[in-house]
């Protein structure tokens, strides 16, 4: 246990781990940022409806979240916990992705309950693609700082795939439309080729990833195995866990929330189509350029104080948006590059999850990475179920109607609830960390004391 300290991040590891993430957003991107449009604008469904749908359909991907954690805490097989989930779910979730972006012939009641069940389904086998995931880094690597990097890689992978999306999403939507507006088969023959490219870069994660600390790590953990609701019970006692699950939750309904409506921005406010897909590849190199920047950030200023310099940051790119709304396109793909560079935060987030982990087993004598990843998956998808119930019905009380000419004050509706929403609530996102107590210093005495058997809960 002393060679700890000795620990370096291989490359070929983080490779292997920034394909999970490669592969979790080619399913993701698609539904945060085109499935609502899909929605109104090709399914036909009323504000209302979709309100209703997003709403049912992500608060039961919350909860489910825990569960699908629960369940890969007490998985035991040759595999390990977490990865033989990331060979069994996504040709589930192939499947899942392509009937969401499927537009039945049907009407009334039965097409709003097709649209939530395919969205369901589609969220649930994300679940349990993204939660392994998730879990993966923290048996993966057991230095503080080399799960920061893991992170890292996840953030650039994130990045990567997120520019090759943003630059060819919207012009293969339209290429397989066979027309200048999407069309219902360009959606689906679009999501089609995403899903099948997507089943073997999460085998290749899976492959290359071993639970290689997972052993250690557990070794003096405390080994009774607790229900679903004794497991919630005992890591809400986790009051680090808490403070980040909390500023995600506040952070994704700003970021998140804004990017599934800012397609309306531009379409409507900016008035020109094919800009999208400029300002979302501008937003994602902007946000590959902050993830390498990621490891000097929280060496110098620590993940705290990091993540908290980039949300102000963002809040300012926001507020200049909302001041001049313009089609400008310098000052337009400016801002939108600030605001990419700080979206690299999600990833400071994935490592003050590690250390809270750290901090729980030391802490409480128990050991949930499952469990424990699933609460920040929690928080990011109940914060995308308030987000996108509410940006649908803000959107309708603005004076949006799909398919039409704007009025002058729906589209200053629309940058109201764009820009200066999200410039509120990110501000808000910031005060949690504030209570947040996990240094390097501490994290660094947590960890030694573990090596030594020594836990809080045994004084």
């Amino acid at each position: 246990m002393g060679n700890n300290a000795k620990e370096k991040t291989s490359p070929k590891l983080a490779f292997c781990y920034s394909l999970g993430e490669v592969g979790c957003q080619m399913s993701w991107y698609m539904i945060n940022n085109y499935l609502m449009l899909f929605y109104t604008d090709v399914v036909g469904l009323a504000a209302g409806a979709i309100s209703m749908i997003m709403l049912i359909a992500r608060i039961w991907d919350a909860i489910n979240d825990p569960m699908m954690g629960n369940i890969a805490d007490r998985t035991h097989t040759k595999w390990g916990k977490f990865r033989p989930y990331l060979y069994m779910a996504p040709p589930v979730l192939a499947i899942f992705n392509i009937l969401t972006f499927t537009a039945f012939p049907v009407q009334g009641t039965a097409k709003v309950i097709l649209c939530l069940l395919t969205y369901v389904g589609a969220g649930m086998a994300y679940t349990a693609c993204s939660i392994s995931y998730q879990a993966l880094q923290n048996v993966i690597a057991i230095d503080s700082q080399v799960r920061m990097n893991l992170a890292t890689a996840r953030g650039i992978g994130s990045s990567v795939i997120g520019i090759i999306l943003s630059a060819c999403a919207m012009p293969m939507i339209l290429h397989f439309s066979g027309a200048e507006v999407a069309n219902a088969h360009g959606y689906f023959v679009t999501t089609v080729i995403l899903s099948l490219i997507m089943i073997p870069v999460f085998w290749i994660c899976g492959a290359g990833c071993k639970e290689t600390y997972a052993e250690q790590l557990h070794a003096n953990a405390q080994e009774e195995k607790l229900g679903f609701i004794g497991s919630l019970k005992e890591i809400v006692k986790n009051d680090q866990l808490l403070m980040v699950v909390l500023a995600t939750i506040l952070g994704t309904i700003c970021v998140s929330g804004r990017m599934g409506l800012l397609t309306y921005y531009i379409i409507y406010v900016v008035g020109d189509y094919t800009v999208i897909a400029t300002v979302f590849t501008t937003m994602t190199v902007a946000q590959l350029i902050g993830n390498f920047f990621i490891p000097w950030g929280t060496k110098t200023f620590t993940k705290k104080w990091y993540l908290i310099i980039l949300n102000i940051i963002m809040c300012i790119g926001f507020l200049l948006m909302f001041i001049n709304p313009t089609d400008n396109k310098p000052y337009l793909l400016g801002v939108s590059f600030i605001c990419g560079l700080c979206n690299s935060s999600s990833s400071v987030c994935f490592g003050l999850v590690s250390d809270s982990i750290e901090y729980g087993d030391w802490k409480l004598g128990r050991r949930q990475e499952g469990i424990a990843a699933s609460m920040l998956s929690f928080g990011v998808k109940l914060s995308t179920a308030i987000s996108g119930s509410a940006g649908v019905l803000l959107l309708a009380a603005a004076g949006y109607v799909a398919g039409a000419e704007q009025t002058a004050a729906a589209k200053q509706g629309i940058n109201i609830v764009v820009n200066m929403v999200p410039f509120v609530i990110g501000l808000l996102s910031c005060v949690p960390l504030l209570f947040y107590k996990l240094s390097p210093k501490k994290v660094a005495e947590i960890r030694a004391d573990l090596d030594a058997g020594k836990r809080a809960c045994d004084k």
